[in-house]
C-alpha cells in the first residue's frame, strides 16, 4: 500500500489544510492517523464523505 505522502513532496499537514478546504466537514480528528493505520482513517473518511476508497485516494494524491 502506498503511503498518502508518496505521489508528491507536500507534507501531510498541508494535505490536511487542502482538504478540510475541500471538504468543511472534515475534522482534524477524521484526518488523523497512527503510523500504520491509514487504512483505517482512509476508510472512515470516505464513509463520512460518501466516496469510495479509491477516489478519496485519487482525491488524496491529486492534491
Amino acid at each position: 500500500m502506498e503511503t498518502l505522502q508518496s505521489n508528491k513532496t507536500i507534507p501531510w499537514d498541508e494535505k490536511k489544510r487542502r482538504l478540510k478546504q475541500i471538504f468543511p466537514s472534515i475534522t482534524d480528528d477524521d484526518l488523523h492517523f497512527n503510523d500504520g493505520k491509514e487504512k483505517v482513517m482512509i476508510d472512515r473518511l470516505a464513509y463520512k464523505l460518501n466516496k469510495s476508497v479509491d477516489e478519496l485516494r485519487w482525491i488524496i494524491h491529486s492534491i
